[in-house]
């Protein structure tokens, strides 16, 4: 269980450079290591499983209890080392109070907390802002420093700054723009669109290898105390298993356009005694054999719409199985490709409309959906927390479930739902409401096809 947490002043304060640069930099000690983002992310976790072949999973206080950050973070943690990025700044999060942030990750799972500061063009007030968030909280979990973004001659000056304060620096990454990776509205390009990633994360881990104390690092990692597991959802995945050998087959899409899923949400299905499937909807003509259950996650359909288009048969099909009940749960880029169109091109026709390109975010953060009528996840009334992001609108959001913000309680109507459909733009974390899960493997195993 050795952990450290990685969070930062701001965004954009160089969280996710440091955070390779050290996976990269442990990873060539020949240590097993598993990687954890906080918060809502699928863009970072997606790089570090690609790049790195690493374990990495989600710990979101939203969507989680505290124990339940606990029994994710033990039955995930790497056997010598586990990294934990944080998002955004340390105590940012919801509302005025900040809640999920990373600093909820950290005291809910007790990880030593590594801030890392943007330092370029400061000296002493770097103490003071180090000093500022280790004392903002009576149990900040701060426990030192890294500077971003400095030359090798002023760390010197910072790190005898902090330490007469007693914060310990932990060095630094100096500012190099040939090993920079690039993003896109939701976060870091993937890692299939960047030829040279191999030489960009190989110069990340000389420099860290170099410039920051990775001994010091590993030693406070191993200064993590143990965490106890809880039982709690055991009855609930023994009560669902089948009797059989014969696995309830569920099949989720995956590829460049589709690529945005909670590792917990194929966890809890594989739980719950499902076999999943992956199929591609740009290259596969048909779905796969023998299936019980669809999942169309989020992605980037909107940049593929041509070839998505293209693939005819497998739109058709796609179709076809929904109208005969197929239980389907299509969340965000998943909903979409079911349109009639993404910008006038035909996609798989199921929802009627046409999704459109805004210039703006049309959703973004954490809300609760409220049931307005018995579906494939629940009964009417019952509630899941949830998050929403993208930028194009539909002509045809659905009304089956109440949305509310949990910044500022506003609410709206959302998704698309029957006895055998949830679709719609939000995404769904089903560890927050196992019954959910429940629910859709139930009518996945009662389907006749």
């Amino acid at each position: 269980m050795n952990r450290i947490l990685i969070s930062g002043t701001n965004s954009n304060c160089g969280k996710t450079t440091i955070t390779m640069a050290l996976l990269a930099a442990f990873q060539n000690r020949c240590l097993e290591i598993a990687s954890f983002k906080s918060g809502p992310d699928y863009i970072d976790p997606m790089f570090h499983r690609k790049v790195f072949n690493v374990e990495t999973h989600n710990l979101d206080p939203y969507f989680s209890t505290e124990q339940m950050l606990c029994d994710q973070f033990i039955r995930n943690c790497g056997k010598d080392l586990s990294i934990i990025e944080g998002a955004m700044g340390f105590y940012d999060g919801i509302g005025v109070e900040g809640r999920a942030s990373a600093w909820e990750v950290a005291k809910s799972i007790k990880a030593p907390a590594v801030l890392i500061i943007d330092a370029k063009g400061m000296s002493n007030s770097a103490a003071a802002i180090i000093k500022g968030f280790k004392e903002f909280k009576e149990e900040s979990m701060v426990e030192g420093v890294i500077f971003n973004g400095i030359s090798p001659m002023l760390y010197p000056l910072l790190r005898d700054i902090v330490q007469k304060e007693g914060i310990k620096a932990y060095g630094f990454l100096p500012r190099e723009e040939k090993y920079s990776i690039g993003s896109r509205n939701l976060g870091l390009i993937t890692a299939d669109e960047i030829e040279d990633i191999k030489e960009k994360i190989n110069g990340l881990r000389e420099l860290a290898e170099k410039y920051i104390d990775l001994d010091g690092l590993f030693e406070l990692a191993k200064s993590a105390p143990v965490l106890e597991a809880s039982e709690d959802y055991k009855e609930l995945i023994e009560s669902s298993k089948m009797d059989s050998d014969k696995k309830t087959r569920i099949a989720v899409s995956r590829d460049n356009a589709f690529c945005f899923m909670y590792k917990e949400n194929i966890e809890i299905l594989e739980d719950l005694g499902c076999e999943v499937v992956y199929f591609s909807p740009l290259e596969d003509e048909e779905l796969p054999d023998n299936i019980s259950g669809l999942y169309l996650c989020g992605g980037y359909p909107e940049l593929y719409t041509e070839e998505l288009s293209k693939n005819r048969k497998l739109c058709d099909e796609i179709k076809d199985i929904i109208e005969r009940g197929i239980p389907t749960i299509a969340e965000c880029g998943g909903f979409m490709y079911l349109h009639d169109s993404i910008e006038e091109i035909p996609m798989v026709g199921f929802i009627k409309g046409n999704c459109i390109k805004t210039d703006k975010l049309q959703r973004f953060g954490y809300i609760e959906i409220k049931a307005l009528q018995d579906n494939l996840l629940c009964n009417e009334g019952d509630i899941i927390r949830v998050h929403e992001f993208h930028y194009y609108d539909s002509e045809n959001c659905g009304e089956a479930f109440m949305a509310k913000k949990a910044s500022n309680g506003l609410e709206y109507l959302c998704c698309h739902g029957s006895d055998s459909l949830y679709a719609g733009f939000p995404h769904i974390y089903l560890p927050a409401n196992p019954d959910f899960a429940k629910s859709f493997v139930d009518n996945a195993r009662n389907w006749k096809g």
